[in-house]
């Protein structure tokens, strides 16, 4: 079910480890390896798109892998929402490694 003015962000568009075919949706030089849904959601929080977690959830290319996904308000194009959320990633990894 679409839910009005939000987007859905699964965890594999951002993981450096897959391909654009297996599913990742931003560029190499921005995707993290194995990004998790904490990691997803805390960079949504911070740029303020009010995320909502489904936590069992699979992206439909990898049924059998649970990682979830999160919805959140967008009213712009999903493409430069994903790259705004890419290097809130990378933020939040090189906060939560020192």
């Amino acid at each position: 079910m679409r839910k009005q003015n939000k987007t859905i962000l699964w965890p594999i568009y951002f993981d450096s480890a897959k391909t654009q075919k297996e599913g990742r949706r931003v560029p190499k030089n921005l995707a993290v390896p194995n990004p998790n849904l904490a990691e997803l959601q805390k960079a949504a929080e911070h740029l303020g798109l009010k995320p909502e977690a489904d936590v069992n959830m699979a992206h439909p290319a990898m049924p059998w892998q649970k990682a979830g996904r999160i919805w959140v308000q967008n009213k712009g194009k999903k493409g430069q929402l994903l790259i705004r959320i890419a290097k809130e990633i990378s933020a939040v990894r090189q906060k939560t490694s020192k």
